[in-house]
This record gives structure tokens, C-alpha cells and sequence, in this order.
């Protein structure tokens, strides 16, 4: 009996290391940019021509959309900008003010939660709302989801299909806090190579750094021969 007692608690005792850890991994695995749980999942274009796509995640926020609205106009860059549905509602102003300039406008949820552990109808709320804020304000229909937190639960990948999009997540991406401008970039392009797409989070007030990467960026980009555009440019090789 003891024996038994002993086996029992020690199969205890394994069982509560052994779930944390299966769990920690099934977030890691969810979180893994260019792995999908179910459904087909985009990170990367093409990798033969020295092109790649620049995406800027959250908002929009007014601080964002003034800091690049102009920079990239000046630079000539089209870039992705996905957003987030509440936001949208909230200043649809800013959307028309990205896309009159030319660029494109990617689904990034309506509330920005962790889509995990939600049901297929959710998950189309979700995204279906969005949709609708963002045309409501002036962008086509966004042919793009991108999810937050790089997050993609079973069932996501499915309703994303089922709402005629195409899931998007990147394969460069941005150093931890406390980087400096430079060295964000550093971080930045030690990972790109041809077809990367880059994610940058510059919209809100803790962002500074982001921002004032981001002519940066460009400028290391250009120096090594990369077009920079949108999602849609890369993936479809045009200018």
C-alpha cells in the first residue's frame, strides 16, 4: 500500500509539472509566426527577388498615423497597415487618411483579444466587424487578417477562410523592449532576407522608439537593395 501511495504521489507530482509545460507549449505553438494550428497561413512572399513588405500593427492612433502618413509619402513606400476594428469606429478619419495616400489596410480583429478559445461564430464577429468598420470608413475590403499576438487557436484559420481572407503574420520580427533606435533596426535587419515581411508596432505613446526606427529602416533597406511595399504587392511580385 504504501508503495502504491508512493507511486501515486510521485504520478501527482508529475502531472503538475507536466501540464504547465504542455500548456506553455500549446501557447508557443500557437504563437509561432509562420505555423498555423488549422488552416493556411502566410509569413513570407516570394524569396527570389530582393522585395519585401512592411506592416504596422494596432490602432489606428492619430500619433501613429501623423508620424508615417508623411515620412512614408516622402519616401514614396506603400506599406500595410493593419488595424483594429474598435479603433476604427472610434476614427474612421484616420483610416481615409492611410488609404487616400495609398496604403493597403489589413483586418487585425475588433477588440484585439487573444482569439483563442472562441467558437467559428466569434471568430467571424470578430472579423466581420471589423470588415465592416473599415469600409464603413473608406477602405475596400480588407483581403488580409493578421491576429493578435501572432495568436491562431484550432478554429481561427477556418473562419478566416470562411470570411474569404487570407491569414498574414510575419517572419521578421521586432527586439524587445529597450532597444534603441538603432538597434532596433540592427535586430531588425540581421533577420530579413528576399519575400520578408516585417512587423512594426508604432501607434501608441510607448512606441517612441518604433517611430523614430522606421526612416531608419527604410533608409537600410534601400542601402541593401530591398523594394519595400505592401502585403499584396509582395505576394503578387508587383510594383
Amino acid at each position: 500500500m504504501r508503495a502504491r501511495k508512493r507511486r501515486l504521489l510521485f504520478g501527482g507530482a508529475l502531472l503538475l509539472v507536466a501540464l504547465p509545460a504542455a500548456a506553455l507549449g500549446l501557447r508557443e505553438a500557437m504563437t509561432v509566426p509562420c505555423r498555423a494550428v488549422t488552416g493556411e497561413i502566410v509569413c513570407h512572399g516570394p524569396r527570389e527577388a530582393r522585395r519585401v513588405a512592411l506592416t504596422f500593427d494596432d490602432g489606428p492612433t492619430a500619433r501613429g498615423v501623423e508620424a508615417l502618413v508623411p515620412l512614408l509619402k516622402e519616401r514614396g513606400v506603400t506599406a500595410t497597415f493593419f488595424l483594429e476594428g474598435k479603433a476604427v469606429a472610434e476614427r474612421p478619419e484616420l483610416v481615409r487618411a492611410l488609404v487616400d495616400v495609398g496604403h493597403e489596410i489589413g483586418n487585425h480583429s475588433w477588440s484585439h483579444g487573444h482569439m483563442a478559445g472562441l467558437g467559428s461564430a466569434d471568430y467571424l464577429e470578430e472579423l466581420r466587424r471589423t470588415d465592416a468598420a473599415l469600409m464603413a470608413a473608406g477602405a475596400p475590403r480588407p483581403a488580409y487578417f493578421r491576429p493578435p499576438y501572432g495568436m491562431k487557436f484550432v478554429g481561427l484559420g477556418h473562419a478566416v477562410s470562411a470570411n474569404g481572407q487570407q491569414m498574414v503574420t510575419w517572419d521578421v520580427e521586432e527586439p524587445g523592449a529597450g532597444a534603441g533606435a538603432e538597434a532596433y533596426v540592427d535586430a531588425i535587419m540581421a533577420q530579413v532576407r528576399p519575400g520578408s515581411i516585417i512587423l512594426v508596432h508604432p501607434m501608441f505613446a510607448s512606441r517612441a522608439v518604433e517611430r523614430e526606427a522606421v526612416p531608419i529602416l527604410l533608409d537600410r533597406l534601400a542601402a541593401e537593395g530591398y523594394a519595400i511595399g505592401t502585403v499584396a504587392q509582395l505576394l503578387e511580385g508587383r510594383e
